[in-house]
């Protein structure tokens, strides 16, 4: 049930940054009012837009698929916390009764962000990633050749 779980937090996560680069790269302009808004200007330009979008596709396709767990996950949560940091105002007041710029709708990228903390925190359990996969196999080459290394040597 765990690896299932995980697995879904994966592929959903995963997919969610494939969309976010998606919208980057599709709709340019959507980027750029998203950037001015939320994140004061700083890559406001189309080339930066493409490659953000372009980035976010890539690390999102290597998410769903599990691979470089070790540095795609923190790179996710880099990702994810920015986020979190740029909507703040609806983490803390997602009616906009206090702050005015909160909106409900952001409300969740706190949801997001604990998701992404989970995946790093669990990611030697997540036994249905392609990384583990390969891992276990080099793990059962080893035992095997010990196994080779004893019945040849009992002594070792």
């Amino acid at each position: 049930m765990k690896q299932k779980a995980l697995l879904l937090l994966r592929v959903s996560l995963g997919l969610l940054l494939v969309i976010w680069g998606a919208d980057k790269l599709l709709n340019v302009d959507h980027g750029m009012k998203v950037s001015e808004h939320f994140y004061g200007n700083l890559v406001s330009a189309p080339s930066m837009m493409t490659a953000f979008g372009v980035i976010e596709i890539i690390l999102g396709l290597a998410i769903v698929a599990g691979l470089g767990r070790r540095y795609t996950y923190p790179a996710m949560l880099l990702v994810t916390g920015v986020t979190l940091i740029a909507v703040w105002k609806s983490i803390i007041d997602p009616l906009g009764k206090m702050f005015e710029g909160g909106q409900l709708l952001f409300y969740p990228s706190i949801i997001i962000f604990a998701g992404a903390l989970v995946l790093w925190a669990f990611r030697d359990e997540d036994d249905l990633s392609l990384d583990q996969r390969g891992r276990a196999g080099m793990l059962r080459e080893v035992r095997a050749e010990n196994d080779r290394m004893v019945q040849r040597d009992p002594g070792v």
